[in-house]
């Protein structure tokens, strides 16, 4: 049967939610505590740690590193914590990593479903202020340990610069205008950042500073993986331009690792 309700209306969480939550796979806090009354242990969510973002001349860098934990083991090394949202925005997100890819896979659904019902793109504000109230709707998760911390970043066709959005555990908004990182080794991130950083920097020398900053919160943070030159796994470098969102390649990302093992 045809729902009127569902007209005029462009949040595909919400119609998701009425008209089959069953496919929504969030675990409630009854579940929770049970999972932890009959087997604490085996209740270990993989942990997302660091990703950072920093605004140059022509746009954002945003980087993270591919190493998830459980416990204090490594879960996974070759994790994807950064998601292209649209053309001119993208996501980095550290916490429980279950929850963290399902929150930036629905994000991305979101605004193309918002952009294909409305007729027109969701301007980076509107994205910045939507993703807030997923985080804000992740709280009931939250405060079993379930943690989603997302980093926003884009490239404003308005302000003609790049922005970057961080968000609190209840969903608060804030910009920062230079750079930020978040996760087990983000203030490791940002000391490096802090020192590097300087007004109107380019893309490469964007590209150097998170390369080091990554680096050296893997040096300091058991649970942030640097770069593995024997397995040839390296962080994930994006850039959002007003030309697009791009990965920076693989053999690229390499090459500044080597560079920076060389000034060592």
């Amino acid at each position: 049967m045809l729902d009127l309700s569902d007209y005029g209306n462009s949040d595909f969480f919400q119609i998701l939610k009425r008209r089959h939550p069953e496919l929504l796979a969030t675990l409630n806090s009854s579940d929770v505590a049970s999972s932890v009354n009959v087997a604490e242990a085996a209740f270990r969510p993989y942990e997302g740690t660091t990703v950072l973002a920093v605004v140059y001349d022509a746009g954002v860098v945003m980087a993270g590193d591919r190493q998830a934990t459980e416990g204090y083991q490594v879960g996974e090394r070759r994790i994807q914590k950064i998601y292209p949202v649209d053309r001119h925005s993208a996501i980095a997100v550290a916490g429980a990593a279950g929850p963290c890819i399902e929150m930036a896979k629905l994000f991305q659904v979101e605004v193309e479903f918002y952009e294909k019902t409305e007729g027109i793109s969701l301007s980076l504000e509107g994205q910045a202020n939507f993703l807030a109230h997923l985080v804000r709707s992740n709280l009931g998760l939250a405060m079993q340990g379930l943690i989603v911390l997302p980093l926003f970043a884009g490239y404003d066709l308005k302000r003609q610069r790049g922005r970057i959005f961080k968000y609190d555990a209840v969903g608060g908004r804030y910009e920062e205008d230079d750079y930020y990182a978040i996760g087990s080794g983000g203030k490791d991130a940002r000391t490096t950042l802090k020192k590097r950083h300087t007004p109107e920097i380019t893309r490469q020398n964007a590209l150097e500073i998170v390369a080091e900053a990554l680096w050296d919160a893997a040096d300091e943070d058991i649970a942030t993986g640097g770069p593995d030159l024997i397995r040839k796994i390296f962080p994930t470098l994006y850039t959002v331009t007003e030309e697009g969102v791009t990965e920076v390649p693989e053999a690229t990302v390499e090459e500044l690792y080597r560079n920076l093992i060389a000034r060592l």
